[in-house]
C-alpha cells in the first residue's frame, strides 16, 4: 500500500483530528454525481439549462437546484441571453473556480477508464499527437507517488 508520510505533530494519528479540511468543504461543493457531471458537460461546452439537464440526465428541478447551488458556491456565473422571439434567458459560464476542477473530472475520467472500463473508455482526450495524463507532480515537474509525499500542518 502505498500512503503519505504525516510529519511533525501531523505524525501521532491520535492526537489531531481533520478539521477544516479542504477535502471535506470541496466535496460539500461538488460532492454529488449531478454536480460532477453538469461540469463535465460545461467542459464538453454546454452552457443553457435544457443542455445541461438533459445530457446529464436528471429533472428539471435536481439541474436548476444543482446549478443554483455551483453558481452560488463560485463555479458559474449566470449570464444573460436571448433568442429572437423569447424571453431572456440565462446561460452558465464556468469561472476560473470551475476551470479549475478540471484535473479532478480528467483525474476521475482516467481512473474509471483503467479501473471501471476494462482500461479504455469510451473518450479520449487528447492535446496535440495524444492523449493527456492527470499526475501529481512536484514544483519541477518530476512525477510524484503517494510514497513521495510528506504532509505538515501549516504553520503561518
Amino acid at each position: 500500500m502505498t500512503a503519505m508520510t504525516l510529519s511533525g505533530p501531523l505524525a501521532d494519528r491520535d492526537s489531531w483530528t481533520a478539521n477544516h479540511c479542504s477535502i471535506d468543504k470541496a466535496m460539500g461543493v461538488v460532492g454529488t454525481r449531478s454536480a460532477i457531471l453538469l461540469l463535465r458537460e460545461a467542459y464538453y461546452g454546454a452552457t443553457r439549462f435544457d443542455h445541461f439537464a438533459s445530457r446529464v440526465g436528471i429533472t428539471e428541478a435536481v439541474a436548476s437546484a444543482r446549478l443554483k447551488e455551483l453558481t452560488e458556491a463560485g463555479l458559474f456565473v449566470k449570464s444573460p441571453y436571448r433568442d429572437p422571439g423569447q424571453r431572456t434567458r440565462y446561460e452558465y459560464l464556468l469561472t476560473e473556480m470551475g476551470n479549475d476542477l478540471l484535473p479532478v473530472v480528467l483525474g476521475l475520467m482516467q481512473w474509471g477508464d483503467k479501473y471501471l472500463q476494462s482500461g479504455r473508455g469510451p473518450l479520449v482526450v487528447t492535446a496535440g499527437d495524444g492523449p493527456v495524463q492527470v499526475e501529481v507532480r512536484s514544483a519541477d515537474g518530476r512525477a510524484v507517488a503517494a510514497d513521495d509525499l510528506e504532509v505538515r500542518a501549516r504553520t503561518a
